[in-house]
């Protein structure tokens, strides 16, 4: 009897909390759906596009999470993301955040060196023409 009596009490707080999450919920979903719709509307995609670019890492950073020096190549990318993306692995024990960072990582060294390529075109398509 003295347990169904502590039991009583504590399933009333839980429901009352339960209840007290469901209206914060309730109130905040259709709030943040108002201010999305909102944030759509003024930019568009060019607000989502910027958004996703602030969070770009930026090359320091990809090179700190490499171990590569400023100095380094395509291959000494692909390595270094080899050994850290395996060593990192979730079956391993590892960290799906870490392996996310390595990946980005690697991601951002290779669009950077993309774009130094295709300057590099760009200019001697510009000397070509002079």
């Amino acid at each position: 009897k003295e347990l169904e009596m502590a039991i009583g009490p504590i399933a009333r707080a839980l429901a009352q909390i339960a209840v007290v999450g469901i209206s914060v919920l309730a109130r905040a979903l259709p709030a943040a759906y108002a201010q999305a719709v909102a944030n759509a509307k003024k930019g568009g995609v060019d607000a989502a596009s910027t958004a996703m670019k602030k969070s770009t890492m930026l090359k320091s950073e990809a090179l700190e999470i490499l171990n590569l020096e400023k100095n380094y190549t395509k291959e000494m990318v692909k390595k270094q993301y080899d050994k850290y993306f395996e060593a990192n692995s979730v079956e391993k024990g590892g960290s799906y955040y870490l392996q996310s960072k390595i990946y980005r990582a690697k991601e951002m060294l290779d669009q950077y060196e993309a774009e130094k390529e295709e300057e590099e075109e760009e200019k001697k398509k510009a000397e070509q023409k002079q």
